[in-house]
């Protein structure tokens, strides 16, 4: 997404005190530049209102925004950045600009001082040779970075996973990196209890190894993997390529691009964190998506950590719901979507 001056997206009006920190930062440097947002359209409308000529934006929380690459980047001088949490996804955020923005570039960025560490100055030292840090202001610090070091573009990390027998592709932003976390490792233990389908949607695919093993299981079937992250999407299309399986790799926001009732199977390891702070609002959403796109007689397959006791929740939603199992940990359960109607013959089984 590009935004100018003459045509704006969103007001500002979300900023807080680290948006705000990094644009007092940023502010001597903001008239007339062509500036790259990364992590926040909210950022992007601010950078306008402070006199950019334009702003190129990509968020990974919008699918409408470029993907970070070097048509994102391309002789940028002045790059904003919402420091992510994770250490692996500001790597790979800092040597992509090292790599593909202009050799006097600067990299303004900001974050809460509750996720912050001394990890993320070395991880932008590695990539760039001058760091300055910012007092902190209302419980938040900026880092800026100029000097671009010569260093490669960022390159996906690969594991082969024994157990599995599947490559995992990921690059830094998305969840649990090149592992395969607990909870999914639980779902892929499931699925020897599949029911037979013909379409299938792994829903915030991740790194897409769900994915993955449902078309090896099922070679015929058309199998679809979808993310709003840019991240989660390159990442997904890598595993595919990796293993040799031709998986659909889509960004989406929630399911918006599959047709009411047109999927046999979708199978979901929703999140429950909005920040730091445990939430299900995003489960919820994802479990309505999901009801929509279900055809008649398809089932979700939904993991869950078994103390947010998701069922009922899954039975008012999608319909009927079986536990497949469970430990101490994480639940995985089957809801059968039995009707086009909502909140009809629903039932909970263990």
């Amino acid at each position: 997404m590009t935004m100018t001056a003459s045509g704006t997206v969103g007001s500002g009006s979300a900023l807080d005190a680290a948006d705000r920190l990094l644009l007092d930062q940023a502010a001597p440097l903001i008239p007339a530049a062509d500036v790259v947002v990364i992590g926040s359209a909210d950022l992007a409308a601010a950078a306008l209102g402070l006199g950019a000529a334009s702003v190129r934006v990509s968020d990974d929380s919008d699918a409408s925004t470029e993907a970070l690459g070097s048509d994102l980047l391309a002789g940028a001088r002045l790059v904003l950045l919402r420091l992510p949490k994770s250490l692996g996804a500001l790597e790979r955020v800092a040597r992509a600009v090292a790599a593909f923005a202009a050799p006097d570039v600067v990299l303004v960025s900001a974050g809460r001082l509750k996720y912050m560490s001394r990890g993320m100055n070395e991880v932008l030292l590695r990539n760039f040779s001058t760091l300055d840090v910012s007092l902190a202001r209302q419980k938040s610090r900026a880092l800026t970075v100029r000097g671009p070091l010569e260093v490669p573009p960022p390159e996906p990390e690969r594991r082969f996973d024994e157990a599995l027998g599947l490559w995992v592709v990921s690059l830094g932003g998305v969840f649990a990196a090149g592992a395969i976390d607990i909870g999914t490792r639980a779902m892929l233990a499931a699925f020897d209890d599949l029911p037979a389908f013909e379409t299938a949607v792994d829903f915030g695919s991740g790194t897409g190894i769900l994915a993955a093993d449902l078309k090896r299981r099922r070679p015929g079937a058309r199998v679809i993997a979808s993310d709003i992250s840019a991240d989660a999407v390159a990442s997904a299309r890598a595993t595919a390529e990796a293993n040799d399986l031709d998986v659909e790799v889509v960004r989406d926001r929630g399911l918006a691009n599959q047709p009411d009732a047109s999927i046999d199977l979708i199978v979901l390891n929703p999140p429950f964190h909005d920040g730091g702070a445990v939430s299900i609002d995003a489960a919820l959403a994802m479990f309505d998506e999901a009801r929509r796109v279900l055809r008649v007689g398809g089932q979700l397959w939904t993991v869950w950590n078994s103390h947010l006791g998701y069922t009922g929740a899954l039975v008012r939603t999608v319909g009927p719901t079986t536990q497949i199992s469970r430990n101490a940990k994480f639940t995985v359960t089957a809801s059968s979507k039995t009707s086009d109607r909502l909140g009809h013959n629903s039932s909970a089984t263990n």
